[in-house]
């Protein structure tokens, strides 16, 4: 099977520092030969070694107060570049720790195979921060999504819950050990966040960030609506200040010390 890698950038969010990281983490840990390519409207600071490629055409006006990333859509038409056959698709907010190697190994050519959702245990729902599928295999998916944007966003709230009820012939999972969440895998929970790092999962591969912390967040040791790293007594004097946007308990489960391996391994 080709070792083909894509991944998606649009607007300001992400950087050309987050693309050529992520690269990095792939070069390190994915046997060559491989293709890397990022479809993208901004090719400015990408490293050489990135196929740069212009966002695939989608001709409508993405939905707006939805959870679900749905400009991810464009990469399920007839064509992407001039690839063929299975992709492996990665967000740039996630941390590679172990080899990928298996990830073109696992499962038959054909076959649409998502990272576990471990948010709704009981719901057999997917997650595309990583998943592979073949090219033009989702292009049904495209077509519902074309036919109705905001309607779909609405219904499904989520890309990935629309890929896991719809997808063409079904999906499956990788392996469980292989894609980590952080907050469900890794974050300690309290009171043991206060003094110790957030672990590692032993025979992860992946480590993925959904929802509002990123690898970025917790390099800083700060969630996303905290500027710097706080001591233990600040944060909780921070909980109990009276903020009115702060909601005590989740605050502080929210704490986390910086991590040693996501230094180690988060970088180009």
């Amino acid at each position: 099977m080709k070792k083909q890698i894509i991944c998606i950038n649009w607007g300001p969010k992400y950087g050309a520092d987050y693309v050529n990281r992520l690269y990095g983490m792939v070069a390190r840990n994915l046997t060559p030969p491989f293709r890397f390519t990022c479809f993208t409207d901004s090719t400015a600071g990408l490293r050489s070694e990135v196929d740069a490629q212009p966002l695939p055409p989608l001709d409508v006006e993405m939905p707006t107060g939805t959870f679900g990333i749905w400009p991810k859509a464009r990469l399920w038409g007839d064509q992407l570049s001039d690839l063929s056959g299975p992709v492996l698709f990665f967000d740039l907010d996630l941390v590679i720790v172990g080899s990928l190697d298996p990830f073109f190994e696992f499962g038959n050519p054909q076959d649409v195979i998502l990272a576990r959702n471990p948010a709704v245990p009981f719901e057999r729902l997917g997650q595309t921060s990583l998943f592979r599928f073949p090219v033009g295999h989702l292009k049904p998916l495209q077509d519902v999504f074309r036919a109705d944007p905001q309607g779909i966003a609405d219904k499904y709230r989520y890309e990935q819950r629309l890929v896991s009820r719809q997808c063409p012939g079904g999906f499956r999972f990788w392996p469980r050990s292989w894609v980590k969440t952080f907050k469900q895998h890794c974050q300690r929970p309290l009171p043991f966040n206060y003094f110790m790092e957030p672990r590692l999962p032993r025979r992860s591969r992946v480590v993925i960030f959904p929802g509002r912390v990123s690898p970025h967040h917790v390099a800083q040791g700060a969630w996303g609506d905290e500027s710097k790293h706080l001591s233990v007594s600040d944060h909780i004097l921070r909980t109990f200040a009276g903020a009115p946007e702060i909601r005590p308990l989740r605050h502080l489960r929210h704490y986390f010390i910086p991590p040693k391996w996501l230094k180690e391994h988060w970088r180009e």
